[in-house]
């Protein structure tokens, strides 16, 4: 289909004379006509932006549904604001389908486009307005028949992801086999799934977002506070393309900020010390070609966007193959802090157990943490101390390291 809609983005733009751009309706660009000149007379930043990024900001997005483009059924002009980098006007015609809107066209609004006539108060659009608008509504009714097809693909994917244990044999089965069907390619396709934590559920999650290549199907599981996207590879150890797909993801204005505890990332506290929220985040599990392994494959990529959350280091997308320790930490149920640990996490102790845990980073190296902490060792010591009696562990016995340096990590997720 993306041929479909180039073709038809270049119908709009002959007709109207001005270079076109398409996009869906989380302002993710889908197609763009060609630009002639010189790009300081053609481009302004907001178009630039959308047309190197493949997607607008939530700031663009917002300055340009004040003007209610997402109320609109007929095209609108928006003057332009060059302190929100818009230097040149926009003529919207909106892309619906059965008075739903899908998308917009976005049209440069030069010199010579001030004079059509947009229609309205009576008043008859220009033959060319109209031309366009009929393209658009072809438009409307690909992106409509493709959101269809792609609700259809979330719903199994997300009926095949929560499918229970001891359904798993005979169900499982037949939602493989349905998956497969609606996918239309060869068994054997190396695929994975990505995640997207936290995600905030809406009535149009369940189809794909369009402007993504390689996504094949997505759909919010609110068990999880995530969105999965089912992604296709050219090879299971290829992640690039699932890579892609997170960060465009992660730009969407559904991939909320979220607070700090839970899978999900509702605020919180752990073991009483309260957490400031954290950032968007996203995981990517391993490739596989069979069917059957993408649960387990969702919960590698659920897993990865836990610790990139957890660990900026880490972020602000996790590979499941890259996380390290957290591949085990992200599997532990979440009792609560070990009891020798939970006065250490209270909110008086921060410091303290971020010298704690940054000592046990550096293997107990003393010169490479008082360095990473940038304070003096004979500091490093004294903090150390407070940590022992706090927490009644001994820092130079192995087994009291590794149960304090994991309860510090697991007290992040």
């Amino acid at each position: 289909m993306r041929g479909d809609y180039q073709q038809l983005v270049d119908e709009i733009s002959a007709a109207l004379g001005a270079p076109a751009t398409l996009e869906d309706r989380d302002f993710g660009l889908i197609a763009f006509g060609a630009h002639e000149g010189e790009d300081d007379e053609v481009m302004d930043p907001v178009r630039t932006r959308s047309i190197l990024q493949r997607r607008s900001s939530a700031a663009v997005r917002t300055w340009f549904e004040a003007f209610g483009i997402t109320r609109a059924t007929t095209p609108l002009r928006i003057p332009p604001d060059p302190a929100a980098g818009v230097f040149r006007g926009r003529i919207c015609l909106p892309v619906r389908h059965r008075g739903i809107v899908h998308g917009y066209v976005w049209l440069l609004d030069d010199g010579h486009l001030t004079d059509l006539e947009l229609g309205g108060l009576g008043n008859p659009p220009d033959p060319r307005i109209a031309q366009a608008m009929e393209t658009a509504a072809r438009i409307g009714a690909l992106l409509a028949d493709e959101a269809r097809a792609g609700s259809e693909l979330g719903d199994l994917l997300r009926e095949l992801l929560t499918c229970p244990a001891d359904e798993w044999r005979a169900a499982g089965a037949a939602l493989r086999e349905a998956l497969r069907d609606s996918l239309r390619f060869p068994p054997g396709s190396p695929l994975t799934l990505v995640a997207v934590l936290p995600w905030e559920a809406t009535e149009a999650d369940g189809a794909p977002l369009p402007s993504l290549p390689g996504l094949l199907a997505a759909c919010p599981l609110p068990a999880d506070g995530a969105l999965a996207g089912l992604v296709r590879l050219r090879s299971p150890g290829a992640l690039t393309p699932a890579r892609t797909v997170a960060e465009h993801l992660l730009r969407s204005p559904r991939a909320g900020a979220g607070g700090a505890g839970g899978a999900g990332g509702a605020g919180g506290t752990a073991g009483g010390r309260t957490r400031a929220p954290r950032p968007r985040a996203a995981g990517i599990g391993t490739g596989t070609e069979e069917l059957s392994e993408l649960p387990a494959a969702w919960r590698q990529a659920l897993a990865a966007a836990r610790a990139a959350r957890a660990e900026p280091r880490l972020g602000p997308v996790g590979q499941w193959d890259a996380i390290g320790a957290y591949r085990l930490l992200t599997a532990l149920p979440a009792p609560g802090p070990d009891p020798a640990v939970a006065a250490l996490l209270a909110p008086a102790h921060t410091e303290l157990a971020r010298t704690a845990e940054v000592f046990l980073d550096c293997a107990g190296q003393a010169g490479r943490a008082a360095q990473a902490l940038g304070i003096h060792r004979q500091t490093l010591y004294y903090r150390l101390g407070r940590v022992e009696k706090l927490t009644g562990l001994d820092l130079d016995e192995g087994e009291d390291r590794l149960l304090l340096h994991i309860a510090l990590k697991a007290a992040r997720l």
